[in-house]
């Protein structure tokens, strides 16, 4: 077992970003492969940020949420792709943190180990001595080809017809791969298809999800260890909602390098940064990115002070993260709209980022637990004095 000093958030966020101004120069090649480069692979291992959902004891660093939201936002200010890639492998680390102690020893055996994950339960974890035995298929794999391990969600029969859900952890040489990731938005986050046939996972690697989600699960690590004090979806929720962050700090980014020397076609205008419109668009971005910044810095805030103080989530508080995903999404795709709109036919370049930038922040909007009407709807319905319409809060 390794022990390290842990970095400061300020030497970790530090790394972040010398990364990801590394992987705006990778971003279009992640692109065209649909999966991270070799070179950022790398890059992202060697930096020691994936550590950061890793048991201290086995050499990781337990950071803080506000950490990993700020770190998160940007790699995925460098690349949307590696920003929600490292998203979703920071996120199946901390479940995995809460399996037994003699599965988290194999699996966080390398400290930097990439484990992907999938949250809705669409395969069958049937009981069988010793465990169980999965037959399914995941969708949206974020990672999947280049993880060692894949902590999946799946539904165990409980007798009476009922189910309940579980998380089984699985390595990834048991698994089949469908390379069907072909898509307009996150093409470099490689999230194919993964496919159980008959796999068997011993009872040490199931994990009832229950009470991982209403935050009442048995604390495996040290119990002053605060990093898995909180409900999983406000962890859940504000990790990949830095990523949507990240990407609108990105779009900013994008407009304003290409503004130097661009002028407005058809206008009298021989430099766009001196048109009004341009001032207000500028502006009118810059709301709506620092609104998003509000909303996930937030929730992650949130759960910081909670995890340090012991105190349980409220249902309301619980719902309250999901608002704060739905409205940093919604404001960084606003972000995106406009400067994309303002960017001119031009843009429509592979090698001008503003157009992938777009793709993947839409891509974002459009995710089942991301988008932001749905958020919004559920945060309503408690207010309204409605019951939730979900597990998933």
């Amino acid at each position: 077992m390794e022990t390290i000093t842990k970095p400061s958030r300020a030497e970790l966020v530090s790394r972040a970003a010398k990364l990801g101004a590394r992987l705006r120069a990778d971003a279009q090649a992640a692109e065209d492969s649909r999966r991270l480069t070799d070179e950022a692979l790398a890059e992202l291992s060697a930096s020691g940020l994936l550590r950061m959902r890793t048991p201290v004891r086995y050499g990781g660093y337990e950071s803080d949420m506000r950490t990993v939201t700020e770190v998160v936002a940007e790699l995925a200010r460098g690349d949307g792709s590696t920003g929600w890639t490292a998203a979703v492998w920071l996120i199946s680390s901390w479940m995995t943190g809460l399996f037994p102690e003699a599965v988290r020893q194999e699996v966080f055996e390398d400290p930097d180990v990439r484990i992907s994950g999938i949250l809705s339960p669409t395969a069958v974890a049937a009981p069988v001595d010793g465990g169980v035995l999965v037959n399914g298929k995941w969708s949206f794999n974020t990672g999947a080809q280049q993880s060692a391990w894949n902590v999946n969600a799946a539904v165990r029969p409980v007798g009476d017809g009922q189910f309940e859900p579980v998380m089984v952890l699985i390595p990834m040489r048991d698994l089949h791969v469908v390379d069907d990731w072909h898509t307009v938005g996150m093409r470099g986050s490689g999230s194919v298809s993964t496919v159980a046939e008959d796999v068997f996972v011993p009872a040490e690697r199931v994990l009832p999800m229950g009470p991982v989600i209403v935050g009442a699960h048995p604390l495996q690590q040290d119990p002053s260890a605060p990093m898995w004090r909180s409900p999983f979806m406000p962890i859940a929720c504000t990790t990949v909602g830095a990523v949507a962050f990240g990407l609108a700090q990105a779009a900013l980014d994008a407009f304003l390098e290409r503004l130097p020397g661009r002028k407005i076609t058809y206008t009298d205008y021989a430099e766009q940064s001196a048109a009004p419109l341009t001032h207000l668009q500028v502006a009118d971005a810059t709301v709506r990115v620092d609104e998003a910044g509000f909303h996930i810095r937030r929730t992650a805030d949130l759960i910081d002070a909670k995890a340090a103080a012991g105190d349980a989530w409220t249902l309301l508080e619980r719902a309250r993260a999901r608002l704060d995903l739905g409205a940093v999404c919604r404001r960084a795709k606003e972000a995106a709209d406009v400067l994309a709109g303002a960017s001119g036919g031009s843009s429509l370049y592979n090698d001008v980022p503003i157009q992938r930038i777009e793709r993947d922040i839409k891509a974002l909007n459009l995710h089942a637990i991301m988008h932001p009407d749905t958020n919004l709807e559920l945060y309503g319905r408690l207010v309204c004095g409605l019951p939730p319409n979900t597990q998933y809060i």
